[in-house]
């Protein structure tokens, strides 16, 4: 029933809890999910206020109910879920209200490998726990406040796998528009649509106003209803007292605005009350909600970027395949992931929009060096991958471990591989690359290819894959074999472009069998693109091939003023290199060392670290090559084109280099540190991503970090700060609840220590919320907190 009024109807979520059970007495620090066991009546009293406001969607007071969190405070998922699921469901049947109830599930508060120190399944284990003590009493899913995809999937998986309930999703982006791994809105609900969840959308981390600059690339892209449930604006500090900026009347005309741009349920978060939703409700009762898109791209995406088919032919990097490269077989047979991850570096560099990924040796665990691989690919470069494999499990393992929306490498129209591989593209939301061969082999003729693409897109529809998820490759044998074997693949891209779905082809296989084989290969894939091709699967270090590349774009209009083609002539008169050095020498700066950290190549930094301590004095090393190479990531990052999870691999391969650098200093350099700072998440959050990122760029830029932890006694941080004689603390928080905890702990510091500075961070935080609670420093994000220890310290 709530699937088919998602599809249809304009429903209303409820707004904030937690600042609810604030005014209600909730202690600043104190567990919100533990009112479920020791004030019922109080969770009850705010469900049943925000129902009789109007509101059809409840969320259970379960955000942080997971096993660690509730642990901590002598709690288990099995006792709070059940008793916030039926609080929820008592306050459904005091109000007569016809409502439906969910159970809310929030980030479990740690990074996921390979950018943290949580793994995967292990999150997918812990969403699980609380699904199933949940899935009985509840109406549908929500997953909510998702700053990270990955963390997202793991919770979808974990509600797929366990119920078999609605499941609506929330992300939570930053003032800039990007989740905090670097996804923008589109990138995210091309990520997640196809995973088989019923709606998506925004909650948390900013206002109505905010959002509604947000949503519109959302639904351009997106097949799903829209979610929007903003804070009621920006908290400020009134009289010791958290409260937000925007009225009830100003929520509900910013909710009419989200309406019309494309939300299909509103509601609330932070700061939200039950005033803000009755009069949600009644401005927007009888407003009719936008249609959704039917004009969704084919796409495929990483963890932060999208390759988009149809908007100018993508190039799909070859490189990472074994057949016919020696040394990249010896490399996978001996675990040399240095060389691998160079390999992917090198194709991104010189303009890969996706890179192939075969690891298909017969000596190898292939399932396992395969997801081995891609999580190494996925903390090291951005594009999205494409999965080239024929092992079914090789295949399952990788997409279930893939950050983002991957692209499989191939169905065919054999039955035996479509009831194989289709399921798990459904099952993960992936794309396919469908290949017109079948039982009898690959057809001679346009005709037959054609019908085995028609065959591969009918078995799609009967799994309920998206069309737009399937790219089709005609296959190319080589001119050698058969003089119409270009023709006759040229013809079928064409046909097939001309039926809707796009197309990819393996470039260089027309040149088999013959000499000088690049022009062969340069001249066919311009013809193929002016057939339609969509993408081709090439070499992007071949000179020609790209020289082929940018010149059909300048011919066919695709190039503004000729800049691109123009910029890789002028490279190739003022250096005279190949493709292959200049995207190796496009970011060194001088020293493979530093293009290595740059890189993210943690075992490579490592290497090249030792190797240049035999010539270079340690603090050197550091202050020439190391910091500077920082400084050139976090430059990337300030400005956008840098990821966080670039910034924290960069980060890691600084760590690896420093470790180099130590084990050679003398005892006095080693401890000689730039600062010592505190850090800590204050009590009652248990949220610590945010702080740990901070810690390691710190740690990476040469000062000495004293980590308190999560969920730490401003008594805690003040005795430190003292013991410690320390001139700067640094305060995380995430939850709304928890930030009067952040105000206590910076009074008793000022009380404590007068000289020490405090600079405070967080996804509720402000530069206006930091003043009034009377912190030194604003860092919204790690880098800005290098900056702040600069300052404090001297750069």
């Amino acid at each position: 029933m709530l699937r088919e009024r998602l599809k249809s109807e304009l429903l209303f979520f409820e707004g904030g809890m937690g600042t609810q059970l604030q005014a209600a007495g909730l202690p600043a620090g104190e567990l919100p999910e533990r009112w479920n066991l020791t004030h019922p009546e109080a969770v009850q009293r705010v469900h049943e206020a925000y129902l009789s406001a109007g509101c059809q969607l409840v969320k259970s007071n379960t955000f942080g109910a997971n096993r660690p969190k509730l642990a901590e405070a002598g709690l288990s998922v099995e006792e709070v879920i059940p008793a916030a699921l039926r609080i929820a469901r008592a306050a459904q049947t005091a109000t007569g209200a016809e409502a439906y109830i969910g159970l809310d599930i929030g980030p479990c508060g740690r990074l996921l490998a390979p950018f943290g120190d949580f793994p995967f399944e292990e999150a997918v284990a812990l969403f699980a726990e609380m699904v199933e003590a949940g899935k009985e009493l509840a109406d549908f899913v929500l997953i909510e406040t998702m700053s990270d995809l990955y963390e997202a999937k793991a919770a979808i998986l974990a509600a797929k796998e366990h119920c078999d309930l609605p499941i609506i999703v929330t992300l939570t982006f930053d003032g800039s528009g990007k989740l905090l791994t670097g996804a923008d809105p589109m990138t995210a609900a091309l990520a997640l649509q196809d995973l088989g969840i019923d709606a998506i959308g925004f909650n948390c981390g900013l206002g109505p106003k905010q959002m509604l600059e947000l949503l519109p690339a959302m639904h351009a892209v997106c097949s799903l209803p829209l979610v929007v449930c903003p804070n009621a604006g920006l908290p400020q500090t009134v009289d010791g007292k958290t409260v937000y900026n925007v009225t009830p009347s100003e929520f509900a005309a910013d909710a009419a605005e989200l309406i019309a741009a494309g939300a299909a349920v509103v509601g609330g978060c932070c700061g939200s009350t039950p005033a803000h939703l009755a009069e949600t409700v009644a401005t927007c009762r009888g407003l009719s909600r936008r249609a959704i898109s039917h004009n969704i791209p084919t796409a495929v995406t990483s963890y932060a970027q999208t390759a988009v088919f149809g908007e100018r032919p993508l190039l799909i990097g070859e490189r990472l395949n074994p057949t016919g490269k020696a040394r990249l077989k010896q490399a996978l047979r001996e675990g040399d992931t240095a060389y691998v991850l160079n390999m992917a570096v090198e194709q991104a560099e010189a303009g890969a929009d996706i890179l192939d990924v075969n690891v298909g040796l017969p000596e190898l665990d292939e399932p396992q060096v395969m997801a081995d691989t891609v999580s190494a690919l996925q903390a090291t470069v951005a594009v999205p991958l494409q999965i080239d494999t024929t092992n079914a499990t090789a295949l399952e393992r990788a997409l279930r471990l893939y950050n983002g929306k991957a692209l499989v490498n191939s169905v065919n129209g054999k039955a035996e591989s479509l009831e194989t591989v289709l399921p798990l593209v459904k099952q993960y939301g992936a794309a396919v690359v469908g290949l017109t061969l079948d039982e009898n082999g690959i057809p001679e003729t346009v005709e037959g290819r054609l019908a085995i693409a028609d065959k591969i897109a009918a078995a799609c529809d009967r799994y309920g894959i998206p069309r737009r998820n399937l790219i089709i490759d005609p296959l190319c044998l080589s001119v050698s074999t058969g003089k119409q074997n270009a023709i006759l693949t040229l013809e079928t891209v064409e046909q097939v472009r001309r039926r809707g779905l796009h197309t990819v082809l393996g470039v260089s296989n027309v040149s088999f069998g013959l000499p000088m084989r690049e022009t062969v290969n340069a001249s066919f894939f311009t013809q193929a693109m002016r057939k339609g091709l969509s993408a081709g699967i090439v070499n992007p270090l071949s000179v020609a091939m790209m020289d082929a590349y940018v010149t059909y774009l300048a011919l066919d209009g695709q190039d503004d003023n000729c800049e691109a083609y123009i910029q890789r002539m002028a490279d190739r008169v003022a250096t005279a290199v190949t493709v292959a050095s200049k995207a190796s020498a496009t970011a060194q700066s001088g020293t493979p060392l530093h293009r290595a950290i740059v890189k993210g190549l943690v075992e490579e930094s490592r290497t090249l670290a030792e190797e240049a301590l035999r010539a270079t004095e340690p603090l050197t090393l550091i202050n020439e090559t190391l910091i500077p190479a920082l400084d050139e990531v976090g430059k990337g990052f300030e400005s956008g084109r840098v990821f966080l999870p670039q910034l924290l691999t960069a980060a890691n391969a600084a760590g690896a280099a420093f470790d180099a650098v130590k084990a050679v200093m003398q005892q006095g350099e080693a401890q000689a540190v730039k600062g010592k700072i505190v850090i800590a998440t204050v009590q009652g959050d248990i949220h610590d991503i945010g702080k740990n990122i901070v810690r390691t760029l710190l740690e990476n830029y040469g000062y000495e970090v004293l980590d308190l932890g999560r969920d730490v006694p401003p008594e805690t941080v003040v005795q430190t700060a003292v013991e410690h004689g320390v001139s700067l603390v640094g305060l995380s928080a995430l939850m709304t609840t928890t930030v009067p905890a952040m105000e206590q702990t910076v009074r008793q510091l000022r009380a404590a220590c007068p000289t020490c500075k405090v600079m405070v961070g967080g996804a509720v935080l402000t530069q206006e919320y930091a003043d009034r609670i009377g912190a030194d420093f604003y860092a919204p994000d790690a880098l800005a907190a290098v900056r702040v220890a600069e300052r404090v310290f001297g750069k």
